[in-house]
């Protein structure tokens, strides 16, 4: 066999185990990618009785991991670089060479209707279920606010390294990839928005910066739960959970899109509040209903406030640890197409809904 011939061999075998390895990675991924993200999240979480990462000396006021605000406690400003090498891209946008890259199109869409109206929103129902929208909306909430220092409020981020567009171009690069550890510029950016302003309405709020995906995405959901209920041991005064993610949407042609809706002349990202249910008892979630009453408040005292604001509420068969406790939903602000400037925006809004319906209750 001749040189050239065994360099060839030898190069096509090595491509090949490569193209394994990483197709593997990839479906593994992507697996568990479609277990989550389609809510079948089916057992319940086992939350050790001491978790290494929950300790006290992780979780003080305002350090790196985790910030606690109140009205007499300043809001967090410690938003500081991950010290590892998963999900990092380079924000240097000066220094990407994309001179023979492939574009993909972003279509703005603003959502709104859906199989299921009430008043001023939408809620798309994906079950087979029949729910008085009406009578969650006008249902008690089982806690009341309670004017105090102490937290009432808890965010979370159990995929904290998704992340977002830098600019507003109406494409997106091949190489496109939105994760991020680094908190200035992924949705725990987002949630930081959200703490300073329930902070400046008054309320206290607990902000949970830990990525649970990171270093690894699968088992993200059971390492959230362990820090929610963490904290729920550790401030009994919390009554809302909000599980803040970023969505991601792309068509069969590699078209992204972008939701959005204006508010005082600016684009900002619309949100997406999803709430399960456990109608046939396939979860441990006695507490749905009390959810599905938060979710339909804060959808309307958004559309109210901000119209435009409220993607359709996904009303779906799915857990997503909103079985911890009454007040737990999980809200999707703007997808990858949107602007980190749009969903920060966003997050100053939502804060100002979730103090509304809290000083309501």
């Amino acid at each position: 066999m001749k040189a050239s011939e065994k360099i060839c061999k030898l190069t096509v075998l090595t491509v090949s185990v490569i193209t394994t390895i990483f197709s593997g990675a990839y479906l593994t991924e992507k697996i568990h990618s479609l277990f989550t993200k389609e809510g079948m999240q089916l057992l319940n979480p086992v939350f050790a009785g001491n978790n290494e990462f929950l300790t006290e000396s992780e979780y003080t006021l305002n350090n790196d991991t985790s910030s606690v605000t109140s009205k007499a406690v300043p809001a967090a400003a410690n938003i500081t670089d991950a010290d590892t090498d998963y999900a990092v891209k380079d924000h240097d946008a000066a220094d990407t060479d994309h001179t023979f890259e492939t574009t993909y199109l972003v279509t703005e869409s603003l959502f709104r209707e859906s199989n299921l109206s009430c008043n001023n929103f939408y809620v798309k129902n994906s079950t087979d279920l029949s729910p008085d929208i009406q009578g969650y909306l006008n249902k008690a909430l089982p806690f009341k606010y309670e004017d105090t220092t102490d937290p009432q409020v808890l965010i979370v981020h159990t995929h904290a390294t998704e992340s977002f567009m830098e600019e507003d171009v109406g494409y997106y690069y091949e190489s496109f990839y939105p994760r991020d550890t680094n908190d200035n510029y992924n949705i725990v950016r987002v949630g930081k928005e959200i703490t300073d302003t329930l902070t400046k309405n008054g309320i206290g709020t607990v902000h949970c910066c830990k990525h649970h995906d990171d270093p690894q995405y699968y088992g993200a959901y059971d390492n959230s739960a362990d820090s929610i209920m963490y904290y729920l041991e550790k401030y009994p005064t919390i009554k809302i959970i909000l599980d803040i993610h970023r969505d991601s949407i792309t068509t069969e042609e590699n078209e992204k899109i972008k939701p959005t809706f204006m508010y005082n002349g600016k684009k900002a990202a619309q949100i997406m509040i999803m709430c399960g249910n456990d109608n046939y008892g396939y979860y441990d979630f006695p507490n749905w209903e009390d959810n599905l009453s938060l979710a339909v408040k804060l959808q309307s005292a958004a559309e109210t406030r901000y119209p435009g604001m409220t993607r359709p509420l996904y009303f779906g068969n799915f857990m997503y640890n909103m079985n911890l406790a009454p007040g737990s939903l999980l809200i999707e602000v703007g997808t990858d197409a949107n602007t980190l400037d749009e969903a920060v925006l966003t997050g100053e809004l939502l804060g100002n809904v979730i103090a509304e319906v809290l000083f309501e209750s």
